[in-house]
This record gives structure tokens, C-alpha cells and sequence, in this order.
């Protein structure tokens, strides 16, 4: 099945495997590389990329490769590699500047400031980028038929995308911080993948 990935898929997914290796036997990089809160003293300019190449565990990596191989592919075949890889990771990029700019949010309207003296707003994962995929097949193969695991029954490509999207949101103002899951940062995947491909349409607007 790795066979049918297209290139710029199967370097990243190789890449992510590596680095979550890497995880595992040097645990400090984790902490270097992770995204923290841009005021933090623990924040570097790179964390706005390698942080979407860090996972939390085997289970965060395994089911966003997945989605990766699945989405990715059919986004890389329609746009070519360079396309597909900006896409990527400005979306992640993107995930990355919402998330923490929530997070410097809540922390204004607690204590008055954007600077708590300590780091708050830490993330990992490729999660936003997945999530702009997401967004993206959704867009451009809106009528493509997806299996769900649960229930399992057939829905087209725009509805699953649109439910996701508005469970997203409501988890995301629900506040629920005690699932360990960047919900605004799914979110601004999924917003900078809508910009990038409405700004990119032209002749061909979807393609089933």
C-alpha cells in the first residue's frame, strides 16, 4: 500500500517516522522542537515548523500518517509536488499561528496580558496540516464517497468534511483543554487551506 504514495507523501511520512524515533531516543529534542508559546522563553523561530513533524505517541502518528497517505495522495496527484508541499505546510504553519494566538487569548482575558512568564501553549503533531487536507479533498473532490468506521455506512466527501468541521468548532469554544487536543489548531489548518485553494482555483474548481 506505501507503494501508491506519492513522493512528496511518502518523504513526509518517512520523515515523521524518523524524527518520532528520534523522539524516543534523545527526549530533549522533543522539548526543542515542539511549538511553544511565541513569547515564552522557550519558543525558537524553527518550533514553526518542526513542530508539525513531532507526535505525542504512536497512536497521534499512526492515524495522521494515515490520513496523510489517504488525502495527501489524491491532493499531490491533482496539484504536483510543489504545490501539494506548500500546501502542507502552510497549513501547518498556519495551524500553528491560530493556535497560539487562542492561547494568547485566554491568557489576556485571565491576567490582563500576552506575557505570563511561563509556557503555556505548547504543540505538536501534523495535525493541522492533515486537517487542511482534509479540508482540500473535500473541496476538490466534494461527491467522492468515504467510508466511516463508525457507523459504517458511505458519505460523501464535502458532508464528512463539513461535520468534522463543525464538531471541531464546537470541542474548540467548548473549552474542552482537558482532551489534550488543539482543536483551534485543526481549525486553522482547515482555514488556511481554504484561503490557499480559493486563492489557487481556476480553470478546474473540483474534480468529482
Amino acid at each position: 500500500m506505501f507503494n501508491n504514495a506519492t513522493t512528496i507523501v511518502k518523504n513526509i511520512i518517512i520523515i515523521n517516522v524518523i524524527v518520532f524515533l528520534g523522539q524516543g531516543a534523545f527526549p530533549e529534542m522533543e522539548f526543542w522542537c515542539m511549538g511553544h508559546y511565541p513569547i515564552s522563553p522557550d519558543f525558537r523561530p524553527w518550533q514553526i515548523v518542526t513542530h508539525m513533524f513531532m507526535h505525542g505517541g504512536f497512536t497521534h502518528l499512526l492515524f495522521n500518517m494515515f490520513a496523510l497517505f489517504v488525502f495527501g495522495s489524491a491532493l499531490e496527484r491533482a496539484w504536483g509536488p510543489k504545490r501539494f508541499l506548500t500546501y502542507y505546510l502552510l497549513c501547518g504553519i498556519g495551524a500553528f499561528f491560530l493556535y497560539q494566538f487562542t492561547i494568547g487569548l485566554d491568557i489576556y482575558n485571565q491576567i490582563g496580558t500576552f506575557n505570563p512568564g511561563r509556557d503555556l501553549g505548547w504543540v505538536l503533531g501534523a495535525s493541522g496540516s492533515v486537517f487542511g487536507l482534509l479540508l482540500g479533498f473535500g473541496m476538490l473532490f466534494p461527491n467522492t464517497q468515504l467510508m466511516l468506521l463508525f457507523p459504517p455506512i458511505p458519505i460523501k466527501a464535502k458532508y464528512f468534511v463539513i461535520g468534522y468541521g463543525v464538531i471541531e468548532l464546537l470541542m474548540a469554544f467548548r473549552n474542552s483543554s482537558g482532551d489534550n487536543v488543539a482543536h483551534f489548531a485543526h481549525l486553522g489548518g482547515m482555514l488556511i487551506g481554504y484561503i490557499l485553494i480559493k486563492k489557487w482555483q481556476g480553470n478546474r474548481k473540483t474534480f468529482y
